[in-house]
């Protein structure tokens, strides 16, 4: 097979009818084309569909693609207030695609890629489903983690010192050329280290919604996808990564709020949208905004430049998108540069 990311049905197939109870007669392998950190199929068989997510082929940096962790995590969350699709098998690094990875139940329902929520009936529906996506972020970070068996899904200490040494590490490990603005950046956030507050909850990592899925007829949130930069840390970092869309362009890649007319479209504001999660949660405020923002750009920076570094060495889940992930990181390193820069000066 040409294609690395390329599936053997004939081998795969007497492997899940032997490890997942009731799944029979894989008809078709279909690779889902979004998806740039773990390669993810559609599996259609006689006993239903299913989704299949592996780690991708090739050398890989330390610590990354870690399928084990999101086929964890989301187990442990079943029967939560954080919806999930029932996990149904995780392989051993030799499977039969010389692999690690997990089988999922298939899920009908919405995904929406476009923020600005084109093809939502009414403005009604767009602050509802924006409504719905804050409540579940809410409710994951209310989740008893002991209670849950994850009580040693991360590690103790400052979580956004651990984040910024892992993800300075990752960039530094996939860099290919020098950026000013992302030293400049990687310098403020150690220097403007906030105190450990103690706060700690499960946190998703790349939480926004094009990771979610809605119920078809309702704006309801019916699974929490892509769990891979999941662990015990600090729910801020996740408000932040998702309010971080609010100043990305919309026309770009990233797709973010940027440039998009928000009353008109009934969304919510950045300022809305963190005060309902606050309402949620019985907080008052969230200090160290600025702080939290910019490190969110970085962070979101340093696996652009992952994926771009994959692409080069031609193992990306998407080759052709990836390669555009190396202007991507110029342009989320110099929105946080204008970020900590007026920051400086307010």
């Amino acid at each position: 097979m040409s294609d690395a990311n390329a599936l053997d049905q004939a081998a795969l197939a007497p492997y899940l009818e032997a490890e997942i109870p009731g799944f029979s007669g894989l008809a078709a392998i279909e690779k889902f084309k979004s998806g740039q950190s773990n390669p993810t199929y559609l599996l259609t068989a006689a006993s239903g569909r299913y989704v299949l997510r592996a780690k991708p082929p090739g050398q890989l940096l330390k610590s990354a693609h870690q399928v084990d962790r999101e086929f964890r995590v989301m187990k442990a969350l079943a029967g939560t207030a954080v919806p999930v699709p029932e996990m149904l098998h995780l392989s051993a690094e030799d499977s039969p695609i010389g692999r690690m990875f997990y089988v999922m139940d298939f899920l009908d329902g919405r995904i929406f890629w476009d923020p600005a929520l084109p093809e939502a009936p009414d403005n009604n529906e767009r602050a509802a489903i924006y409504d719905a996506m804050n409540g579940t972020l809410a409710a994951l970070h209310d989740v008893d983690v002991e209670a849950v068996g994850l009580g040693d899904f991360g590690r103790p200490g400052n979580y956004f010192e651990r984040q910024l040494a892992r993800w300075t590490s990752q960039y530094r490990a996939s860099e290919t050329g020098s950026i000013a603005d992302m030293d400049q950046l990687i310098a403020w956030l150690e220097t403007h280290m906030p105190a450990d507050d103690g706060l700690i909850s499960l946190v998703h990592g790349d939480y926004r919604l094009d990771n979610l899925i809605f119920a078809p007829d309702q704006p309801r949130v019916i699974a929490v996808l892509d769990w891979e930069l999941s662990t015990l840390g600090h729910p801020f970092a996740d408000i932040a990564y998702q309010c971080m869309q609010w100043r990305l362009p919309h026309a770009s890649g990233f797709r973010g709020l940027g440039g998009v007319d928000r009353t008109a479209l009934g969304l919510p504001s950045e300022e809305d949208y963190v005060a309902a999660y606050c309402r949620r949660r019985g907080l008052t405020s969230i200090g160290n905004w600025t702080f939290f923002l910019a490190f969110s750009f970085f962070r979101l920076a340093a696996i652009c430049q992952g994926v771009y570094k994959r692409a080069l060495d031609g193992n990306a889940s998407n080759p052709e998108k990836a390669r555009t992930y190396g202007e991507a990181v110029k342009l989320l390193s110099h929105l946080a540069a204008k970020l900590i820069d007026k920051q400086g000066k307010s």
